[in-house]
Parts: C-alpha cells; sequence; structure tokens
C-alpha cells in the first residue's frame, strides 16, 4: 500500500501530548530489541521512504488522532523486506515533570519522578520478490522448580528474506488420550535478517496432570486475521 494510517487513542483521564518518530531497531536472539547506529549486513530500514503526519498530538481524555504514513519508493529499490518502527513517546507534562525539590536541611535532597510511557510499532515494507520458511526446533522441557511454572524452550529457524509473525499453540497428548491446551502466545515474530529466534513458553499444567508418557506438540501459525494456516509445527515425545 502507498498509504496507511494508525489511531492513536488517549484512554487516560488526563490530557496528553505525544512526540512521534522513526526509529530503526535490531531484534536480538533472544526476541529483544536494541536500537541502531549502523546498519548490518542484511539489515534493511523503512524510514527513508516513509513520510508521516502529525509529528506531535496532544489529545484530551478519550479522544483519538490519526496518524497518516505514506511510502514513496524509490525506482532503484532492491526487492527485499524494509523495516523501522513508528514510535509513540508521551511527554512530560509542564505541572507534572521530574522535579528535585530540598528538603529540611539545604543537604537534604527529594526526588519525584513521573513515568512516561511510551509503544512502537513495526512499519513493513515489502518490495519486489519475498518470501520466508519457519521451523521449530530443539524442543526441551524445563520442569517445574522453586515455584515456577514448568517452561518449553524452543528455536524458530527462518528462511528467506521476510519476516514471520503469528500465534503459537502447545498441546499436550498422553498415550492413548484426548489432548490438553498447555500455552497459547500471540503475536511472536521473527524479524529478517534473524535467522533464529529462541523462546520459552511457561506451561498451565491442569492438577494432577504429569507431563510423562505422551506428546507435547507445538503449532506456529498465521494469526486469524491472516488466514491462520499453519507455518511450522514440532513434536517432543515425553518418556
Amino acid at each position: 500500500h502507498r498509504a496507511a494510517q494508525v489511531e492513536l487513542i488517549n484512554n487516560s483521564k488526563a490530557a496528553a501530548t505525544y512526540r512521534i518518530t522513526l526509529v530503526n531497531r535490531r531484534m536480538t536472539d533472544e526476541g529483544r530489541f536494541e536500537p541502531v547506529a549502523a546498519a548490518l549486513d542484511g539489515e534493511l530500514f523503512a524510514d527513508p521512504m516513509l513520510r508521516y503526519s502529525p509529528r506531535q498530538i496532544t489529545l484530551q481524555p478519550g479522544t483519538a488522532q490519526t496518524v497518516r504514513l505514506m511510502l514513496r519508493k524509490s525506482a532503484a529499490l532492491a526487492d527485499g523486506e524494509y523495516r523501522s518502527h513508528l514510535h509513540f513517546e508521551k511527554l512530560a507534562d509542564a505541572d507534572a515533570s521530574t522535579s528535585i525539590e530540598a528538603q529540611g536541611k539545604p543537604d537534604d535532597i527529594g526526588v519525584r519522578l513521573t513515568a512516561l510511557v511510551g509503544a512502537s510499532m513495526p512499519v513493513i515494507v515489502r518490495h519486489g520478490a519475498t518470501s520466508a520458511t519457519v521451523g521449530l526446533s530443539n524442543l526441551a522441557l524445563h520442569k517445574a522448580e522453586a515455584g515456577r511454572a514448568p517452561a518449553l524452550a524452543l528455536q524458530f529457524d527462518r528462511g528467506g528474506n521476510s519476516s514471520v509473525y503469528g500465534d503459537l499453540h502447545v498441546t499436550f497428548t498422553p498415550d492413548g488420550g484426548a489432548p490438553h491446551v498447555l500455552a497459547r502466545a500471540g503475536g511472536i515474530a521473527v524479524y529478517s535478517p534473524n535467522t533464529l529466534r529462541r523462546a520459552s513458553l511457561p506451561l498451565q499444567v491442569p492438577q494432577g496432570m504429569a507431563l510423562a508418557r505422551g506428546t507435547l506438540n507445538v503449532v506456529y501459525r498465521h494469526r486469524a486475521d491472516a488466514g491462520g494456516g499453519v507455518m511450522a509445527q514440532a513434536a517432543l515425545p515425553l518418556p
């Protein structure tokens, strides 16, 4: 699409001002994001071809504002997937900003802090021939310990020049029994150019059920609004 729009909604009880910027971020193998100072091999960023408005918005409680994005691709643009992140930064109110005040004696200092919430979303531009494959590997069950639920560790293995994004579904089927849903996780991405992502998913095991003599099945699907088709699946037999 040559244009898109996003609705920014202030659902708090006070007026708020937001600054909007385009930033470039790198996903680590553990799914965390890091700021990018310079592009590495294979990293393609979308910010040079994106325009957006407005750049700053003040919203009263319960009101919304449309942010419009426009795409301008150069004629010599190489095939591939380009990604940047649209970042919404809440600005400090003039009456509630961080302040330092003397408390009693001159050398006593008090600090008042105001938390400022920010959020960002990926903006992805795909040009020309793009495709992706994904598999699941290195499944391992970590048993419950010290008040922590059991967890399933796994790895996403991505190929191609496009990102993947979907939902993860984990079931346990005892030998000769019916499957039980142990975990769901929505909106899991492996962004290009990353070839892998490691994850650990807590399992909600019903009371009295032992994770033994059966099979853990993991399915990674497209999100429902993208058809819900299976992208990858794997099984872990448990003795």
